[in-house]
């Protein structure tokens, strides 16, 4: 019997899903040249808005009350602010793209840590085990002194932001936005977004737009194909395949951006850095299994 389109889709669907969420931290590093991170991302996030209301009235998608508006705001801040924000900040102050991406990936390590912590649910051995792999492997990467020397302070301090922001975010976004519709719920997060965004631009940044095609293109990818086709691909991917699967694709992430960097923007990294990748991925694969399991 032959697979139907939607079997062939669900099959080509993840891989898809993982070089698109990887190209988010290369079309970045593309554009970043022609425009300062912040007023990137004001002019990202205020695109995105528009498109989304578009949608939202299009499709006639029900908006949320006014108490799931507040948390919409929350977790844009945490999730489309913070993360987002410290992922550009972060390139443009050359920290490596693999890199950028391998940082915030450690998030299930941190959230696992976090719950221990804070929330009193119970982290097994086997959690403890690969929170132990991911930290040997963060030392690993950083081990390369190319690596460790590429970016600046503030680019370091950027990438660890930006792995609290979307630690903090999924959390709050699991707690509270979970019966939210993604389409009217991100509209009003990357609305917050914009306001915060318009006003750190304007604090910080005096360096105007350079729209140059490179530019233009990093743009439309970034607010099209990432912030638009790639989140409703995850959605889609979440309602037909276990949650579990899903997750388990952002292990694959930083090492596909690493790749597409070195093809793009020559970013090499040593043997034991690549390792330290792999250990990373490994620990986060268990804290998720442990998880999963408990």
């Amino acid at each position: 019997m032959k697979p139907s389109f939607t079997d062939l889709a669900i099959r080509a669907a993840p891989l898809t899903f993982v070089f698109l969420w990887s190209t988010g931290f290369i079309s970045a590093k593309y554009g970043l040249p022609y425009a300062g991170p912040l007023t990137f991302m004001f002019a990202r996030v205020s695109l995105v808005v528009l498109v989304l209301a578009a949608i939202v009235a299009v499709m006639r998608v029900p908006l949320p009350r006014p108490h799931e508006i507040g948390h919409s705001l929350v977790a844009g801040f945490l999730v489309q602010t913070v993360y987002l924000g410290s992922v550009f900040v972060a390139l443009a102050q050359g920290v490596p793209a693999g890199i950028s991406a391998l940082i915030p990936g450690l998030q299930p390590i941190l959230t696992a840590t976090l719950a221990s912590r804070f929330l009193g649910e119970r982290v097994t051995a086997i959690q403890w085990g690969g929170l132990v792999l991911g930290l040997v492997g963060v030392l690993l990467v950083l081990n390369d002194r190319n690596v460790a020397m590429s970016g600046t302070v503030l680019g370091w301090i950027a990438s660890v932001m930006s792995l609290i922001g979307i630690t903090l975010g999924t959390l709050y976004q699991k707690r509270y936005c979970g019966a939210i519709d993604w389409r009217s719920g991100n509209l009003f997060q990357f609305a917050g977004s914009t306001a915060v965004f318009a006003v750190a631009a304007y604090a910080f940044e005096i360096r105007p737009i350079d729209w140059t095609a490179e530019f233009i293109l990093a743009l439309g990818w970034s607010v099209i194909v990432l912030s638009v086709f790639t989140i409703a691909l995850m959605y889609w991917l979440i309602r037909r395949i276990p949650a579990s699967r899903v997750a388990s694709l952002f292990y694959l992430v930083p090492a596909v951006t690493a790749v597409i960097a070195w093809l793009m923007f020559g970013e090499t990294l040593n043997a034991l850095a690549v390792a330290g990748m792999v250990l990373c991925a490994v620990g986060v694969f268990v804290v998720n299994r442990g998880a999963v399991r408990s």
